[in-house]
């Protein structure tokens, strides 16, 4: 005759047997993923390889001991003139706040006579075409009193491909007027899924009365767009091939599975609203030309270096500026 505690053993094997099924398709369901992620990631750093632009060295400054927590990104999108040299046409910071996830998100004109170091002043944009990233780096940095740790640069057909891996089916995007002049497409108005080129005309698009400044609107209206189509659960899958391909389309001084780890940390915490600023702010600059710039906007620098300061809660000496200087 069977045992009872023997009938009972087998009654508790059974029972446990649905969890130890659960547990091993988890693992395998786990193993899997990661394979898959880098096999994606593989995928799409051979589909860019060689592809990223050179910007020259760069030196990040180090973290403050304050604001550990605080990582500054340095954005350049760049245009070649056709010397082989390229002007930042595009230059964004965005601050990420690791403990509350919050992203904040500023946009330099790139119009603004500049004080560039080595040099003298020039529009801001031309920095990066006489120093690379690091020159682009200090000028900001010296001008507005922001500390800069990282960065990133790609070109225009590099973003037009990136877009086009990280969003196939477009970014949803409500065009406000026709646009066509010298961007390369033309767009109607109203809602459209915009691809890569088209996504980037619409950035690029400053044919109308606002100019510079309506075009530096568009372009945080497209990193708006952007950070709503990577958060979105279709768009998580792709997140590896995407990584891959900015190792080869986006010079960054953080990058492979490190960049791929940060970038899923900022979506994952939670980082989904994004403040934004333009400098210079309205009321604190007027245009002028000069024979070796052309024409430009003078700043009230004090006043924008206070305001940027404030945006971003940057810690303030005793006189109430930015402790950060060069």
């Amino acid at each position: 005759m069977e045992q009872p505690h023997t009938r009972a053993q087998r009654k508790k094997r059974r029972k446990l047997r649905p969890f130890r099924t659960l547990f091993a398709l988890l693992f395998v369901g786990f193993i899997a993923g990661g394979l898959y992620s880098v096999w994606q990631y593989n995928q799409g750093k051979e589909l860019a390889a060689g592809n990223k632009p050179d910007s020259g060295t760069f030196r990040g400054d180090p973290a403050d001991a304050r604001q550990p927590y605080i990582e500054n990104y340095l954005l350049l999108g760049v245009d070649d003139d056709g010397s082989g040299k390229s002007r930042s046409d595009t230059m964004l910071l965005a601050s990420w706040n690791r403990e509350s996830g919050k992203v904040k998100l500023v946009s330099f004109m790139r119009d603004i006579y500049a004080d560039i170091p080595g040099y003298k002043s020039y529009k801001l944009n031309t920095a990066y075409y006489l120093g690379g990233v690091q020159l682009a780096k200090d000028t900001i940095s010296g001008m507005f009193g922001v500390p800069i740790h990282h960065y990133a640069v790609t070109d225009f057909d590099n973003f037009e491909k990136l877009i086009d891996i990280a969003a196939p089916n477009g970014v949803t995007i409500d065009v406000e007027k026709e646009m066509s002049e010298k961007i390369g497409v033309t767009l109607l108005p109203g809602v459209h899924d915009l691809n890569g080129k088209e996504l980037l005309g619409y950035a690029r698009f400053r044919a109308d009365r606002e100019g510079d400044f309506g075009r530096v609107d568009r372009q945080q209206k497209v990193i708006a767009a952007l950070k709503d189509e990577i958060v979105s659960p279709k768009t998580l899958t792709r997140l590896p091939k995407l990584a891959g391909a900015a190792t080869g389309y986006v010079e960054t001084d953080i990058g492979g599975m490190d960049g791929l780890q940060k970038v899923m940390r900022a979506i994952l915490s939670g980082g989904v609203e994004i403040e934004r600023m333009t400098v210079p702010e309205e009321g604190t600059y007027s245009f002028a030309s000069y024979p070796h710039a052309g024409s430009v906007l003078e700043i009230d620098v004090p006043a924008n270096r206070e305001a940027l300061g404030k945006f971003l809660d940057l810690p303030l000496t005793e006189t109430g500026a930015s402790a950060f200087a060069n």
